[in-house]
């Protein structure tokens, strides 16, 4: 029987100017983006974050997702690296990182610098696909909210129906993922289903949260709803707004995005940079 792909996660952190952060790996003599495998349970875009953070001492968020790598290793088992484009969040000097046995060496290089340093191929394939994606954006997260008590079996007000316990786990797991994605401000529906979606992210990291009945299936206002979505874009900041599957359809279109499908607890992360939507990715729970 075939084994499963070993499962990884980078990313091809970028600053202004067009500098690419490297790593040299002294065990196989290569320079290459920092990236590493997931723990077990691990969400992909968790694992960029953590081993970028790992690997060279700097914290950032992620920008548009890039295509998988898959190859071969040196033990005949197939790697499958998911990739992201991202930035650095605060200061990014990395003359103080602490080399050791994994990693012995961080620096910033140039873009065709870069392109020459890089020992493999399919990284610099990946550096080729990265440089029109490199300009700092923001993320707009469509969030439909974690999996909720049956509608037959909640005989109150529908606006009150909570989330079940996967539910609540679903909520928990999303508060790295939006991390990741450097959400500053939460935007809900008034619904205690949506509340308790982002309460984790939120009551986590401090960030602000407000509350919309227009985002209700109740309350829903197609104009209002387009609104909003026109004001997240244009806010420069990165924000969730989180709402219901039949308020979806309203916001997908205020987006331009064709009609998808997210499963309780899903998001559809918009990556935009002025007001123009730049990339698009799905992560279902």
């Amino acid at each position: 029987m075939e084994l499963r792909d070993v499962r990884a996660a980078g990313a091809v952190v970028t600053r202004k100017g067009g500098d690419v952060l490297l790593v040299h790996r002294p065990k196989y003599d290569d320079w290459s983006f920092p990236k590493g495998k997931l723990d077990p349970g691990e969400h992909a875009v968790t694992a960029a974050v953590r081993e970028v953070a790992e690997e060279t001492g700097l914290d950032v968020r992620l920008g548009p997702a890039l295509a998988s790598q898959r190859y071969r290793m040196l033990s005949g088992r197939w790697k499958s690296v998911e990739y992201w484009t991202a930035r650095v969040i605060g200061s990014d000097d990395v003359t103080s990182y602490r080399v050791n046995d994994e990693i012995d060496a961080v620096e910033w290089v140039d873009w065709q610098a870069a392109m020459r340093r890089l020992t493999y191929p399919y990284d610099r394939d990946t550096l080729t696909e990265a440089w029109p994606l490199r300009r700092k954006t923001r993320a707009l997260v469509v969030l439909r909210h974690g999996r909720a008590r049956s509608r037959g079996g909640w005989k109150k007000d529908d606006r009150k129906r909570p989330l079940v316990q996967i539910g609540d786990t679903q909520a928990q797991r999303l508060v790295p993922l939006l991390a990741a994605f450097d959400v500053t401000s939460a935007h809900s529906s008034s619904s205690v289903r949506c509340v308790q979606t982002v309460t984790p992210y939120v009551d986590t990291t401090g960030w602000p949260t407000k509350l919309y009945d227009e985002l209700s299936e109740e309350g829903s206002s197609a104009e209002a709803v387009v609104e909003l979505v026109d004001s997240l874009l244009g806010s420069g900041e990165s924000t969730v707004l989180c709402t219901h599957r039949p308020v979806l359809p309203t916001v997908l279109d205020a987006l331009r995005v064709p009609d998808l499908t997210l499963d309780p607890g899903g998001m559809l992360v918009v990556h935009h940079r002025k007001g123009r939507i730049v990339a698009t990715e799905v992560h279902q729970p």
